[in-house]
């Protein structure tokens, strides 16, 4: 008999995600890696403790960091020094290590939502009447407020958050590309800016396949999954909304049953090369 692989598979089945049900989609998708593995479903805080019990340490859907941030930051030291294999590797450049990768991405020319770190800085953005105020440490839309121009000097001097200022963007819908590794799954998009949860199946262009692969070429992860999220502008052209390689959301109850299949075994098959690399390491 083959052996088998142990997988810590870390999700928050009690996380009240808006408008999404994180725990179903976790229970779905650690029956079908069950197939292929031997499986503990398990919350990040107890991660640590856990984690030298088995080969690999899956992150779905476990919730935004900032609710248990000393606890991830402990996973992380500890998942280094005991040099254990996490899926994603925590070497994501993107929402992994916050938001401030929009400032980067900006300052290189990137299709990103235009972003700069301090309100005073504004002016380096197209000139907007409203715009979008984050903490960089943000995610799950927490602590975000849409705020008039005046408005930003107040923020300048508060300075009691780092924080992340873009201009309101006038968007058609919102569209969301789905990779493992560096193979593109499938897309989805809200057709009503209004209700970002409501997604229906999108068919990706090459020129919407070439947008997301510049960031995903980007980021330089040798295995996991990443979802490049981006809107559609008034004028036509895709803009990086955020990239998330942490934990994303699949939404893989919205996808057609083979693109579905298709995903469990891609991933499945990236978990297993994320394996033997380790072996060989």
């Amino acid at each position: 008999m083959r052996e088998r692989s142990g997988i810590l598979f870390v999700t928050d089945l009690a996380y009240p995600a808006q408008g999404r049900r994180y725990c179903d989609e976790d229970i779905s998708l650690s029956s079908r890696l069950r197939e292929d593995f031997d499986l503990a479903l398990c919350h990040p805080r107890d991660a640590v403790a856990l984690m030298d019990r088995f080969d690999a340490v899956v992150v779905r859907n476990s919730g935004p960091v900032l609710h248990y941030r000393e606890a991830f930051e402990e996973f992380r030291r500890q998942a280094g020094a005991r040099a254990t294999r996490v899926y994603n590797p925590l070497t994501g450049r993107g929402d992994m290590a916050g938001k401030s990768y929009l400032v980067e991405l900006t300052r290189a020319g990137f299709p990103v939502i235009p972003t700069v770190d301090r309100p005073a800085d504004a002016h380096l953005l197209p000139r907007a009447e409203r715009y979008v105020v984050k903490p960089a440490a943000g995610a799950d839309s927490i602590g975000l407020s849409v705020v008039d121009r005046a408005e930003l000097a107040d923020l300048e001097r508060d300075g009691s958050q780092e924080l992340l200022v873009q201009p309101l963007v006038d968007f058609r819908y919102e569209v969301s590309f789905y990779f493992v590794d560096d193979a593109f799954q499938y897309a989805l998009h809200a057709p009503d800016p209004a209700r970002r949860w409501e997604l229906t199946p999108y068919p990706a262009t090459q020129a919407d396949l070439a947008f997301a692969r510049r960031f995903i070429d980007w980021n330089t992860l040798d295995h996991g999954i990443q979802r490049v999220d981006a809107c559609r502008t008034a004028d036509g052209d895709l803009l990086l909304v955020e990239l998330e390689d942490l934990n994303p959301y699949l939404s893989l109850d919205v996808v057609p049953r083979e693109q579905r299949d298709a995903f469990v075994v891609a991933m499945a098959d990236s978990i297993h090369r994320l394996l033997r690399a380790g072996k060989d390491a």
